[in-house]
């Protein structure tokens, strides 16, 4: 690999912004044929490096050569058609229009007299398709799709040309597991054909399954590269954070208090059924599953997004009848959803008001929301969950995942909760800021919180959780806890080989 020559190299690249140096001197090259993982904490720099290579920043110093030829980035378009393509984790597409109308909008195949050549389009699009290996064809409305099928489509956009290079952008943060490989085999056979593949992803299994390289940035500086098969996660992690982590199965132990939530016999229609635990409090129980077990609908369901079709929930030992989340609020429930971005934030607006939006009416001076009682909250849990941003007027949408989840931590904390349930706590979060939220979840059930943490990690329900709940298609299949539990047990459970459900 090292006598070809590069695909891509960027050289010493500069990019700064106002009291901002978000790149310093970094420099990346990607070989014929290759995956090369780019790789670092949110903030570290891979977001603006992309942007420099696709033409949407201009770098202040350095230089972007493709085939060992200088070349100038002005545009994702110039971008394009030099073969560097790019599939974002935010998606970009119409929902109104049809899949093939997506793949090819700005480029629609044209007859005389600039009529749009259906027949191209569709035909061309289901080529396309039928090498992804997914349901759907060029005529289905995009709208009518799964997140994950979106994101397919997204991908399909890449192979509209015959490209040299390709960024992915965390493409799996929305797929199922079989949809994972359908994108794998798609990497492999890009690779056969020597395009050179930039995959970002926090996902170290996923890293040490398909790259041949890891580069590394931190702080807006490159910290090395490594050869995937010579290296392992704790190294990578140390260049990523400048440290090791713990990433060691849950053995904490103190004392639990009395059971502050319990479920009995709950079912939701065909999303799931007869599903009965417990959650004392100063505990931390884990839901593990895969996609469609029912996990997320379980927690929408008691914090009153959904009406039960049978069963009871009890706080505190008293059963209460939830029927929407203002309901769950009144009874101490908290919710911190999957997709903090669709669901948690709103982001464009500042630090201070998503914090404080479920309790605005309870701020009021008068007329007018007063000022004085946001700013402390906002202050008290900016210091209690260690959420870095310049004051409370910086808008969401620009802090990195890890603090904008703890943001949607704090805005639930600051309610004084009996029972926090928080989904997908680390989705889409770099190493460092994942074991952040470990700690904080822990402690937070040394504080006296009962936690229920849904995760489709199997490290991650390891890691934090005093006891698991298995499940499989709507149904709860074991309950193990921390000391007994193993690998291959709960993998037994939720694949739905537990011939006996617990209630």
């Amino acid at each position: 690999m090292s006598e070809a020559i590069p695909i891509l190299r960027l050289e010493g690249i500069v990019k700064t912004f106002p009291g901002v140096r978000a790149l310093d001197d970094v420099s990346f090259t990607v070989m014929p044929g290759e995956v090369h993982a780019l790789m670092g904490e949110n903030g570290a720099g891979k977001s603006t490096l992309m942007k420099v290579l696709g033409g949407i920043y201009a770098p202040d110093e350095g230089r972007i050569f493709i085939d060992e030829e200088p070349t100038v980035m002005t545009s994702p378009l110039q971008a394009k058609a030099k073969g560097v393509v790019f599939i974002h984790q935010e998606l970009s597409l119409a929902d109104e229009l049809t899949v093939a109308e997506n793949i090819f909008l700005g480029e629609l195949p044209l007859k005389s007299m600039g009529r749009v050549d259906w027949a191209k389009l569709y035909g061309d699009t289901n080529r396309i398709l039928k090498t992804l290996n997914v349901g759907f064809n060029a005529k289905t409305r995009l709208g009518d799709l799964s997140i994950a099928n979106q994101q397919m489509v997204e991908i399909a956009r890449a192979l509209t040309v015959e490209p040299r290079a390709v960024i992915f952008d965390e493409p799996t943060a929305s797929l199922t597991d079989a949809e994972k490989v359908v994108l794998f085999d798609v990497i492999a056979e890009l690779k056969s054909r020597g395009v050179g593949i930039i995959y970002i992803s926090h996902r170290m299994e996923e890293i040490f399954k398909i790259t041949d390289r890891i580069s590394v940035l931190r702080d807006g500086q490159y910290r090395g590269t490594l050869e995937t098969a010579q290296t392992n996660e704790d190294e990578v992690t140390q260049l990523m954070i400048g440290r090791s982590l713990d990433l060691s199965r849950n053995e904490s132990h103190h004392e639990l208090g009395d059971v502050a939530l319990e479920v009995r016999g709950l079912s939701c229609g065909n999303l799931f059924q007869d599903v009965s635990f417990e959650v004392r409090s100063g505990e931390v129980v884990g839901f593990y599953g895969l996609v469609g077990a029912g996990r997320t609908e379980i927690a929408e369901t008691i914090f009153g997004l959904r009406n039960p079709s049978a069963g009871q929930i009890l706080i505190d030992g008293q059963e209460v009848r939830i029927s929407s989340p203002i309901d769950a609020i009144g009874y101490g429930i908290s919710l911190v959803p999957e997709d903090r971005k669709a669901q948690g934030l709103v982001l464009g607006m500042n630090c201070r008001d998503n914090m404080t939006l479920p309790q605005v009416s309870d701020l009021t001076a008068g007329p007018f929301v007063s000022d004085g009682a946001e700013i402390a909250i906002f202050d008290q849990y900016r210091d209690k969950l260690d959420i870095r941003t310049p004051g409370w007027k910086q808008i969401v949408g620009n802090l990195s995942g890890g603090n904008q989840q703890k943001i949607v931590i704090g805005k639930w904390l600051s309610m004084h909760p009996r029972v926090l349930i928080v989904d997908e706590p680390t989705r889409g979060i770099d190493v460092g800021s994942k074991s952040e939220i470990h700690n904080l979840i822990r402690d937070l059930a040394a504080q006296g919180y009962a936690v229920i943490v849904i995760s489709s990690e199997m490290p991650e329900v390891l890691h934090v959780s005093d006891r698991i709940v298995a499940m499989y298609s709507g149904r709860v299949m074991r309950q193990f806890t921390s000391d007994e539990v193993t690998e291959d047990s709960l993998i037994q459970a939720i694949s739905g080989i537990e011939a006996q459900v617990l209630a």
